[in-house]
């Protein structure tokens, strides 16, 4: 490996280079590789994890007197983009795991504020029932967003032999966009006009 670097002028840094076992896993770019009995996991890294829970009870802890609406208009980026970089590995359970913790933060921000009212006043005051959910924290015009409604999309390989700049290929591209579940392309890339 050393060598084929070397040739083209390249060499790994010794002190951020780390052999390990793929069985042991390890992180790249936020997500956790590994193999678990034999099969290639991707997940999203615990430091990852961490990192949107934390920022979550920053924006609630910052946001103690905050108007509901204004909270959750802070959140919803934050907790949608984190999902969404997220939706193509293995994470349905990581949503779900992330979205009971910022409901628990929600539900301590909404206690705090109202130290003097009983639990249920709180719960009427701040969620609501919805689509068949109970604990929906809105205030009924903007709504939390909740990170385990993203459907996880697998990322579908392209043929080997593709090639998107050949006109003679542009069907393969056209029907592989729609069955990914995206709107038909309005009108061909440039290059591939015929």
């Amino acid at each position: 490996m050393q060598q084929f670097l070397k040739e083209r002028g390249l060499a790994l840094s010794e002190a951020k280079t780390h052999i390990v076992h793929i069985e042991a896993g390890f992180d790249f770019l936020g997500f956790n590789l590994r193999k678990y009995h034999g099969k290639l996991l991707i997940k999203p890294a615990k430091s990852s994890i961490a990192a949107v829970k934390e920022k979550a009870r920053g924006i609630l802890k910052t946001g103690a007197n905050l108007r509901q609406d204004v909270l959750i208009r802070r959140l919803n980026p934050v907790i949608r983009g984190w999902g969404n970089y997220y939706r193509h590995v293995v994470s349905k359970e990581i949503f779900g795991d992330i979205d009971h913790a910022i409901w628990g933060m929600t539900w301590n921000w909404a206690r705090r504020r109202h130290p003097q009212k009983g639990r249920k006043w709180v719960k009427d005051r701040y969620y609501t029932h919805r689509d068949g959910r109970d604990w929906v924290f809105t205030d009924g015009s903007v709504t939390l967003f909740r990170m385990a409604s993203l459907p996880i999309r697998r990322h579908v390989k392209i043929r080997g032999d593709a090639n998107p700049y050949d006109p003679q290929q542009a069907g393969y591209f056209a029907e592989r966009h729609a069955r990914r579940g995206n709107r038909p392309l309005a009108r061909s890339p440039a290059w591939l006009a015929p």
